[in-house]
């Protein structure tokens, strides 16, 4: 019997990673120290939503929530380029820097510093890597060409292509691409030539797109991953649940690495 392969997916979910992303090492690690095998960390970098990267911290003195986020260079990168391709700038990086100490310590504000401002999941990546939150997990990326080239086909798919000199990740409608603006709106761009390397899935594509490529036996799902995964694509996964986190969309803001400390003293409980 091959070992068994433990999987979570996520995209950046956040230059401090959300606390449901937390949640779901969490119940990796455990699950891990139970059957063996390895982890592996399915970083959904290609998708493009800016909305994913919204930070909540609470500040060090009120309590209050404040919701930060990355800025970018234009809206065509806002609105439509993936993450591994939304620049992060130096102004943006020092601004932050000058914002943080209202909500965390010196720890944390080091290793944010300390990051350099590549693109959008880089940094989020070297975040959670500096934080210690990876140690000892695989980590493949939706956005990675090689992965993308040997994944299998799907019929409902992303192509990243170029638009006004950004790249720009539209979805494959018939013969058109199609770029969402929000609602009922949408701004059609003529098909062009495209290799795998460009193609990146779907929500309802995804498991099978990655199964093809990671082959786990185990998969960690959120509430919200439960109800639109199709599970019977994938027979051969055995479908585990996260742990339920309190305020699971705010900022993860610790550095011990035992994550079962941690889910039980400040991911405790919850309904999320």
């Amino acid at each position: 019997m091959s070992s068994p392969v433990i999987c979570f997916g996520q995209q950046p979910c956040g230059f401090y990673p959300k606390r449901f992303l937390v949640a779901k090492i969490t119940k990796a690690r455990r699950l891990q120290r139970e059957i063996g095998g390895k982890i592996v960390f399915f970083y959904h970098d290609s998708d493009h939503d800016p909305r994913e990267t919204r930070t909540t911290l609470r500040h060090r003195t009120t309590n209050d929530p404040a919701m930060l986020n990355f800025t970018f260079d234009n809206k065509i990168q806002r609105k439509f380029s993936p993450l591994y391709a939304k620049r992060v700038s130096e102004e943006w990086h020092a601004k932050t820097i000058l914002q943080l100490p209202n909500y965390l310590d010196h720890s944390l504000i080091n290793i944010f510093k300390a990051v350099q401002p590549t693109n959008v999941a880089d940094f989020c990546l070297d975040m959670y890597t500096k934080m210690g939150l990876l140690d000892g997990i695989e980590v493949v990326r939706s956005g990675d060409p090689a992965l993308r080239e040997s994944a299998c086909d799907i019929e409902d798919f992303y192509v990243d292509v170029r638009m006004e000199g950004e790249t720009v990740r539209a979805r494959r409608a018939g013969d058109v691409l199609k770029l969402h603006e929000g609602g009922n709106a949408f701004i059609d761009l003529p098909m062009q030539e495209f290799s795998k390397k460009q193609v990146s899935p779907a929500r309802d594509t995804r498991l099978r797109w990655m199964q093809s490529v990671v082959h786990c036996t185990h998969y960690i799902a959120g509430a919200g991953e439960q109800e639109y995964l199709h599970k019977e694509e994938a027979p051969e996964i055995e479908f585990v649940m996260r742990d339920n986190v309190e305020l699971s969309d705010e900022a993860f803001v610790e550095l011990d690495k035992d994550l079962d400390k941690n889910n039980s003293q400040n991911l405790k409980g919850g309904v999320h």
